[in-house]
């Protein structure tokens, strides 16, 4: 379904520039707050009410421009607005559907420098907004504002203990019998969203927790720090010698952990370790990866029995297919990870949670519960197209250069080209066993691209 302002993941860009910017943002509350209100109208007569929608964010600077201009924009509709504040994004998903809400609100550019931002929704059940309502909303945008009568003018309240219900969610996914006494974890939260939830649910869990990435300042989101970039997280474990590391991502739906050595494990891997986990408690129906997913994790599925199915890239398509095929465990090897048993959306705390309840059962770390899991080497390069609507799909010589690179796998790896869905990017990806030529042929098929792209 071709959209105009709507991408994999709402709708992003760089601040200032359209589509984020404050007339805009404006324009898609009110015709949000308009669709939602009239497809939730027959419960909200029931109950006497009307459409009320969550708002949060994560830290950076101009979510107090987008806020401000999402709020007009659904009061003029007539829908009345609940601020958290900066919140995870699945903070806002259990919200919404914890105080049944027609519908929750994130400003947030996810893993994205702090001059990007975007707006993403969540229906009344905690899940991404369904294409078909994106599309009736896209309808709406670029029509006029016509303001609702002064006395049906939405209403904006501000819910102080936000945080307070999201960190006993989180603790809630721990089993009760466990804890987290004896563990040094090192937390950070990416100057993010969750900057003052984390630290706290670890804590209270029973870990001593060393904190990093706390600091927002609205522009220091996911700078050196957090699941994008693990450095900081790996010095900080051995520098407090603690037991593991934990990183978020801006908003929060993202993990990677560290085991006491400064390993990193990434998506795949912590996935990995939660089926393992669900395995011993009794069968596991399935588990859904995207194009990206590592063949090895594939493989170690094949050897547990497991079913796997692979989407294109996205946590959207990733619960699509879940709810598809009825299954609970899916996600990516960028670290968004999916247990719907649960929650209804990726949530980099919980399923940290998740592999901590896999450690405690097991009782060892993480190098011991993922023996003989060995990753193909995966080369990944992003190469700026200019525009998004290059088209290189139809570029002979780009399409030569992956035929070429496919042969030189010779059965053993894959190949894998796909634009960005938040930026003017291809992403050239190889994958096979042999390290060194895995990265040439990636090298030779970005060169080719960005031949191409200045041709």
């Amino acid at each position: 379904m071709s959209r105009k302002y709507f991408g994999t993941d709402g709708v992003r860009g760089r601040v200032g520039r359209a589509p984020i910017t404050p007339d805009f943002v404006m324009k898609l509350g009110f015709s949000a707050g308009r669709v939602l209100a009239e497809r939730g109208r027959e419960r909200h007569a029931r109950s006497g009410g009307r459409a009320e929608v969550l708002i949060g964010k994560d830290t950076r600077i101009s979510g107090y421009l987008l806020e401000a201009a999402l709020e007009a924009g659904f009061s003029a509709a007539g829908v009345d607005v609940c601020l958290v504040g900066p919140m995870p994004t699945p903070a806002v998903a259990y919200l919404t559907r914890a105080l049944r809400l027609a519908a929750g609100v994130v400003i947030s550019a996810s893993h994205n420098p702090y001059y990007d931002n975007g707006i993403k929704f969540f229906s009344a059940g905690g899940k991404k907004l369904d294409g078909v309502i994106e599309a009736e909303i896209e309808a709406g945008i670029d029509g006029p504002i016509v303001c609702a009568p002064s006395p049906e003018l939405g209403r904006a309240r501000r819910i102080n203990d936000a945080a307070g219900r999201y960190i006993e969610f989180c603790k809630s996914t721990f089993p009760n019998e466990f804890d987290l006494r004896g563990l040094k974890i090192v937390v950070d939260c990416a100057h993010g969203a969750a900057y003052h939830i984390a630290p706290h649910v670890f804590h209270e869990l029973g870990a001593e927790v060393v904190a990093i990435g706390v600091q927002p300042d609205g522009l220091n989101i996911n700078q050196e720090v957090g699941a994008t970039s693990t450095k900081a997280l790996r010095q900080a474990v051995l520098a407090n010698r603690a037991d593991l590391g934990i990183a978020l991502d801006g908003d929060g739906d993202r993990v990677m952990m560290t085991d006491a050595d400064g390993s990193v494990f990434d998506g795949d891997q912590l996935l990995l370790a939660v089926v393992k986990s669900r395995l011993r408690r009794g069968p596991v129906t399935g588990v859904v990866g995207t194009q990206m997913t590592n063949l090895a994790f594939e493989h170690a599925l094949a050897e547990l029995n497991v079913p796997f199915a692979r989407v294109a890239v996205g946590d959207r398509h990733v619960l699509e297919k879940l709810l598809e095929n009825g299954w609970l465990l899916g996600g990516e090897n960028s670290g968004h990870l999916l247990c719907l048993d649960r929650h209804t959306t990726g949530d980099g705390i919980v399923s940290a949670l998740q592999v901590l309840t896999a450690l405690r059962e097991e009782g060892g770390d993480l190098h011991t519960l993922l023996a003989g899991l060995e990753l193909y080497p995966q080369q990944l390069i992003n190469v700026p197209l200019g525009n998004s609507a290059f088209p290189w799909q139809d570029h002979p010589g780009i399409a030569a250069a992956r035929k070429e690179a496919e042969a030189a796998l010779d059965g053993t790896g894959r190949v894998l080209l796909r634009a960005s869905g938040t930026e003017p990017l291809l992403r050239v990806m190889v994958e096979g066993r042999d390290a060194g030529q895995v990265a040439a042929a990636a090298e030779r098929l970005a060169n080719a691209v960005r031949e191409a792209v200045h041709q």
